[in-house]
């Protein structure tokens, strides 16, 4: 139930949608399958990890590292989408409880900012 209550929009927006709707067909990047797609809006911290883990089949927030090889190799996955800040969610959590995310318009990695915040999300998962 405490998963429904924090990402009943997602379920919502998502309804019908499959998995490949979402994220798009995987592109392997060494041993990692990343999601074609950003989901289509931003969201905080926590609302992220549970979508990941929504999409089954081990899908989740990368971590920094992770995330800084999608960085480099963001031209090669191709779809992003970053008006604005351009930040992406990693599941690496920083001092003070606050998460690392990555700005793709300069892959500069910070911990400057809390959970609350909503960045850009995409999924990754361990290929098989």
């Amino acid at each position: 139930m405490k998963q429904l209550l924090l990402i009943p929009m997602l379920f919502v927006c998502y309804l019908g949608m499959g998995q490949s709707n979402i994220i798009g067909t995987p592109i392997t990047i060494g041993n990692l399958l990343v999601a074609q797609k950003d989901f289509p809006t931003t969201l905080t911290w926590y609302k992220a990890t549970d979508a990941c883990t929504a999409l089954g089949d081990g899908w989740r927030l990368p971590t920094a590292e992770e995330l800084n090889t999608i960085y480099k190799n963001q031209t090669i996955i191709g779809g992003f989408n970053y008006p604005g800040s351009g930040s992406y969610w990693s599941s690496t959590v920083g001092k003070k409880d606050s998460p690392w995310q990555q700005n793709f318009e300069n892959g500069v990695q910070t911990t400057n900012y809390y959970k609350f915040y909503a960045f850009f999300v995409r999924a990754v998962r361990d290929k098989d």
